[in-house]
C-alpha cells in the first residue's frame, strides 16, 4: 500500500479511518474520534510519508541571488553615509536603488 500525501488527502474521512484501522502504530491510536485534519497528519507519520507537499523552486534562469544581495548590503551603507551628510538627493537616489533591487530580489525568489 505506497500510497502518497496527495492520495491520502483526496479520501474521505471515512476512507482515512479505514486505512487507520489496518495500522497499528501509536500516532493512529482513537482513529474513530479524529477528524481529517488529524487523521491525515498521524497516517502520514504512521505511515512513513511526508505529509508536506514539496514544490520545487528552480529560480528565474541567469539570476544572482548573492549578486543582488551584496549590491543591496552596498547600497544600503551608501544610504547610512547619506544620512549622515544630510545629503537628500543622494539619500533619494540610494533608497530608489535599494527599493528597485528588492523588487528584483522578491521577483528572482518568487
Amino acid at each position: 500500500m505506497a500510497q502518497t500525501y496527495e492520495e491520502l488527502k483526496k479520501k474521505t474521512v471515512d476512507e482515512l479511518r479505514e486505512i487507520a484501522k489496518g495500522i497499528d502504530n501509536e500516532a493512529v491510536k482513537g482513529y474513530t474520534q479524529m477528524n481529517k485534519e488529524h487523521l491525515l497528519p498521524a497516517i502520514c507519520k504512521a505511515l512513513g510519508i511526508d505529509a508536506h507537499i514539496h514544490h520545487p523552486h528552480a529560480g528565474k534562469p541567469g539570476a544572482d541571488k548573492a549578486g543582488l544581495k551584496a549590491k543591496l548590503r552596498e547600497l544600503k551603507s551608501a544610504r547610512d553615509k547619506a544620512l549622515e551628510a544630510h545629503d537628500h538627493a543622494q539619500l533619494k537616489s540610494v533608497r530608489r536603488q535599494m527599493h528597485s533591487l528588492n523588487r528584483k530580489l522578491r521577483a528572482v525568489t518568487a
